[in-house]
C-alpha cells in the first residue's frame, strides 16, 4: 500500500517522472517510485511555509529519515520513509541527505554564489538521485561519471523549465540571465549530457532506467540553446506527440 501511496504522489505531483518510472520493468518501479515521492517532498518542503524556520524543520525530518536509513532503524511511521527504507541500501543513505542539504537553497532568495556552487547544487540533487538509483539497480563505480554527466545534464533541463515559477517567487536562478548566459548554460549543459550519452555502455541495462527520467533533456537544452527567450516565456517543452514518442524509444531501446 505504501508503495501505490508513493505512486500515486510521483503520479500528482511529477507527472514526467511518473511517466518515466511507468516506462520502467515493474520491478525498478518499486525502487524508483520511493525515491521519486522522497525528491518531490524534499523538493516541496522549502515553498510549502512562509516561515524559512518551517521549511528548515521540513528539510531536518528528511535529513533525520536518511540519517535512520543509514543506521539500518526501522523507518518511522510515514507512507514515503518505509517504502524508501526498503528500497535502497544504508550505505547509500549519505547520497540522500546531501541532497535534502543542498535544498536549503530554495528556502532563501539568495543568489548562487558562484558557478561552482550551482554546479554542486544541481549534482547534488540530480546527481544523486540518479546516481543512488543506479547503484541499486546494480550500477558499478566505473559508472558513476556517465550517471552523473547525464543526470547533470538533465537537472539543469529541468532547472530552466523551473525558471519562469522561480523568478515569480522571487528568486534569483540563474548567474547569467542575460540570453548569452543562458546560452552558454545550456550549452555546456547538453555538452555534459552528450559525455554520458556516449559512456552509457557503462552503465548496465538493469541500471539505465535510473536514467529514463531524463527522457526530454536533450531537446529542452537543445531548444535553450536556440532560443534561450524561451527560457523566461516557459517555452521549453515539446509537443505531447513528440514528448511520448522519445519516450516509447527510451523504453524499447533502454537508452536516452
Amino acid at each position: 500500500m505504501s508503495l501505490q501511496a508513493c505512486a500515486a504522489l510521483v503520479e500528482r505531483g511529477d507527472p514526467d517522472r511518473f511517466l518515466a518510472t511507468m516506462a520502467a520493468p515493474p520491478d525498478a518501479r518499486a525502487v524508483l517510485f520511493p525515491l521519486y515521492a522522497f525528491n518531490l517532498e524534499v523538493a516541496r518542503a522549502p515553498w510549502v511555509a512562509s516561515e524559512p524556520m518551517i521549511a528548515e524543520m521540513r528539510l531536518q525530518f528528511w535529513r533525520d529519515v536518511a540519517e535512520e536509513i543509514g543506521q539500518g532503524t526501522p523507518p518511522r511511521a510515514h507512507e514515503v520513509a518505509e517504502p524508501l527504507y526498503q528500497a535502497i541500501r544504508a550505505a547509500d543513505a549519505e547520497l540522500l541527505d546531501a541532497l535534502v542539504a543542498a535544498r536549503r537553497w530554495d528556502i532563501y532568495k539568495d543568489a548562487f554564489e558562484d558557478e561552482a556552487h550551482f554546479d554542486d547544487y544541481i549534482d547534488a540533487t540530480s546527481g544523486n538521485l540518479a546516481w543512488l538509483a543506479a547503484r541499486v539497480f546494480g550500477a558499478p563505480d566505473s559508472a558513476e561519471r556517465a550517471v552523473r554527466d547525464i543526470a547533470w545534464g538533465g537537472g539543469v533541463a529541468g532547472f530552466l523549465r523551473a525558471v519562469p515559477e522561480l523568478e515569480a517567487r522571487g528568486r534569483v536562478p540563474l548567474l547569467d540571465g542575460r540570453p548569452e548566459g543562458v546560452k552558454a548554460l545550456a550549452d555546456r549543459a547538453l555538452t555534459r549530457f552528450r559525455q554520458g550519452k556516449a559512456a552509457q555502455s557503462a552503465i548496465p541495462a538493469a541500471a539505465r532506467p535510473a536514467l529514463y527520467a531524463f527522457w526530454q533533456a536533450e531537446p529542452i537544452l537543445k531548444a535553450a540553446l536556440a532560443n534561450p527567450l524561451r527560457v523566461a516565456d516557459g517555452a521549453l517543452a515539446g509537443s505531447e506527440f513528440a514528448r511520448r514518442a522519445r519516450l516509447l524509444r527510451v523504453s524499447l531501446t533502454g537508452r536516452l
